[in-house]
């Protein structure tokens, strides 16, 4: 019998959509070594050059005129608006579709973004392409761009989102909440006394970790400002991903701060971060977000940006695991009154752990494995 096949398809190689498919990806290797997997770019396969201006003009809109994107978000007037324009551009990726699938022969498609999503389920429609199709929700935010009839199974971070899809219209049956797929390895404790000792940190002193996705956005200088405004003895890290410019605008800051602060780049072993803060400033993306609450760690979230952002921070404030601060001055008070108060990060810390789904990826590849068991490709 030939290895099954199943291919995953995201958008933005330095994204949580690409580790979304890359944790499912290493969940399916590791509950069967045989299944072959195809890890693709979708918006590069068939448009690469459309894909480097629209993520020019994405990264300019959130980070110039996030109003913009807040009006876009989930727009229901834009969404009638701009169908025949989406339906266009599926016809017309249609031919590289095909390619793909008569090369590979998947199995099941699975899907991490609403783009590719929907052009599969628009190939499907219009070629009676029966090969099943998961959409992975990354985001506490069910937009109605995911919105498809042909869309077997779709994979939600929690309950509360899953009723927000069947609000949409979506049979419920087709709703699974197994989490926002990460990496096994944020499951996994360790020995916090013998981590902090390998970044020359201490556990006796706060750690408070600052970041801003694999890009390195966010107000993460402010809050460099913030930790040297403090006056509890504390330790901060910070994690700027591929922003080169911040990462050496804070080394040369830092130089200034008496207390003991480590700056990194793009760095791999971010389980072990989370494992020894004991707070974490961040944009609340999807992943990051369901990464620190599989280690239980209190979020500070400062200004989340229009759309997704902000409907993730509320779902995060309405469990009690984070609070907001929307006033930069107020972040050195804010900050030092949490990390001074314990009982009320223990309060967040519970309630973190309450709605994680640390076994996310391990459960929605099993799912995966039980469609390939008892479906086959047809094209």
């Amino acid at each position: 019998m030939p290895n099954k096949k199943v291919l995953l398809l995201y958008i933005s190689e330095i994204s949580g959509h690409h580790q979304a498919t890359i944790a499912i990806e290493n969940a399916l290797k590791f509950l069967n070594p045989g299944v072959e997997t195809l890890n693709l770019n979708a918006f590069n396969y068939t448009n690469p050059i459309t894909e480097k201006i629209v993520n020019r003009l994405y990264m300019s809109i959130i980070k110039r005129t996030p109003g913009i994107w807040d009006y876009l978000y989930d727009n229901p007037s834009v969404i009638i608006r701009t169908q025949k324009l989406k339906e266009s551009i599926h016809r017309h990726n249609s031919p590289k579709l095909q390619k793909l699938f008569d090369t590979f022969k998947p199995d099941v498609v699975v899907c991490s973004q609403a783009f590719p999503c929907g052009m599969v389920a628009d190939f499907k429609k219009s070629f009676n392409y029966n090969v099943p199709l998961m959409g992975i929700l990354t985001d506490y935010a069910p937009h109605s761009y995911w919105i498809y009839d042909t869309v077997n199974y779709y994979i939600v971070p929690h309950e509360d989102v899953k009723e927000r899809l069947i609000h949409k219209g979506v049979e419920a049956s087709k709703i699974r909440p197994c989490g926002i797929p990460i990496d096994p390895r944020f499951s996994v404790k360790h020995d916090r006394v013998e981590l902090a000792k390998q970044f020359d940190l201490s556990i006796d002193k706060p750690i408070i970790l600052s970041m801003g996705g694999g890009q390195g956005l966010g107000p993460i200088n402010k809050v460099v400002t913030a930790f040297k405004k403090m006056r509890l003895d504390s330790q901060l890290i910070v994690v700027c991903g591929t922003n080169t410019k911040l990462y050496e605008k804070l080394m040369n800051k830092v130089k200034n701060i008496k207390k003991k602060a480590a700056i990194f780049q793009f760095i791999s072993s971010i389980d072990e971060l989370m494992e020894i803060a004991s707070l974490i400033i961040t944009k609340p993306g999807g992943l990051t977000t369901a990464e620190a609450l599989a280690k239980g760690l209190p979020m500070l979230i400062i200004k989340p940006l229009p759309g997704q952002e902000e409907i993730n921070t509320t779902f995060l404030l309405n469990k009690g695991a984070a609070v907001k601060v929307t006033n930069d001055k107020l972040l050195p008070q804010v900050m030092q009154e949490l990390i001074s108060n314990p009982s009320v990060m223990q309060q967040m810390k519970d309630a973190a752990l309450r709605i994680s789904r640390p076994n996310a990826s391990l459960d929605v590849a099993r799912l995966i494995l039980e469609l390939c068991s008892t479906t086959s490709s047809t094209a």
